[in-house]
């Protein structure tokens, strides 16, 4: 077999059993919308849906992106999370809202009031920033992802998390500030992505919370191209 059908192997492994685990059986899929990015990944995914699902795969692309209208930002440089994202936070509230997306990336995406896209900031994710500094210092040990009770630390482990979990607390804080200075108005904030709920001292920030966002982002974006 070709290293695509191998590769796909391993992930229709792992799709079965998820969806197995969630009581989903397979003849119950009716549609399938593919939001990727990372490229390379792609065919490898189409490839395992190919194995049990015959209609047609909705992949978020620039081009699909261009038919929803989504105002005068790129779509093809606009990354499928983020407009599943903005699509899912305008549904929610149906006014302007702020996403702080805390992923790979920690990302800030802004929507209006008529469900367009402002505009863009991108920020390394947390989790990256802290393997970039320990990949590249000598001597520091894996850090959890936890918030100190106080920034000055004793050790290196509570250097790093005073210095990185509260320096993002202050980043996020000030940068949804300044997104609704550009914006104007009164904007609700929505976060999401895994480690939002890490960030409790930012709780307080944001409206709602929600794992789900990018999921529900793109099943609304099927029902607006339906």
């Amino acid at each position: 077999p070709s290293n695509l059908e191998m590769e796909a192997a391993e992930y229709e492994k792992r799709l079965r059993a998820f969806l197995l685990e969630e009581g989903v059986p397979l003849p119950t899929i009716r549609q399938v919308i593919l939001s990727s990015v990372v490229p390379d990944l792609t065919p490898v995914i189409l490839e395992v849906f190919n194995q049990f699902y015959e209609g047609n795969i909705t992949i978020v692309d620039g081009v699909l992106l261009t038919r929803l209208e989504l105002g005068n930002i790129n779509p093809f440089e606009l990354g499928s999370d983020l407009a599943a994202n903005a699509v899912g936070a305008f549904e929610r509230f149906q006014q302007g809202v702020i996403i702080v997306d805390f992923g790979t990336a920690l990302t800030f995406t802004s929507v209006n009031d008529q469900g367009q896209i402002l505009g863009v900031a991108i920020a390394p994710g947390v989790r990256t920033a802290m393997k970039s500094l320990s990949s590249n210092t000598a001597r520091l040990p894996e850090i959890p992802l936890e918030i100190p009770s106080k920034v000055l630390g004793n050790n290196t482990v509570e250097a790093l998390q005073g210095g990185i979990m509260q320096g993002y607390v202050g980043l996020v804080r000030h940068m949804v500030q300044q997104v609704k200075i550009e914006m104007g108005g009164s904007p609700k904030v929505i976060a999401t992505g895994g480690l939002s709920f890490v960030f409790k001292p930012l709780h307080d920030l944001f409206d709602a919370m929600d794992v789900n966002l990018t999921l529900d982002g793109l099943r609304m974006i099927l029902k607006r191209l339906a």
